[in-house]
């Protein structure tokens, strides 16, 4: 019964015709539904990219600002006895 229904479907020239136009547009809508899934990957990417970013520069600000600070009890009080702090 199938077999028959898809000899008749294959003979027939609108329905090869159709069958065409219908795998194009099915490989077109894969291709579009493809390309939209990588940008939303892409655009993930992108902001994680920009936090850990923000996260590195963050942390380097934090070590230098450790390099600047007083070494001991003494540096501490010369720096506020000379306004420097």
């Amino acid at each position: 019964m199938i077999g028959g229904l898809i000899a008749v479907l294959a003979g027939s020239a609108w329905a090869r015709t159709a069958l065409r136009y219908g795998v194009t547009a099915l490989a077109i809508l894969l291709f579009l539904l493809a390309l939209r899934r990588s940008g939303a990957r892409a655009g993930r990417l992108a902001e994680q990219l920009k936090t850990t970013e923000r996260s590195h520069d963050l942390h380097r600000r934090m070590l230098e600002a450790a390099a600047r600070r007083p070494r001991s009890r003494d540096d501490l009080a010369e720096r506020l006895r000379n306004g420097r702090f």
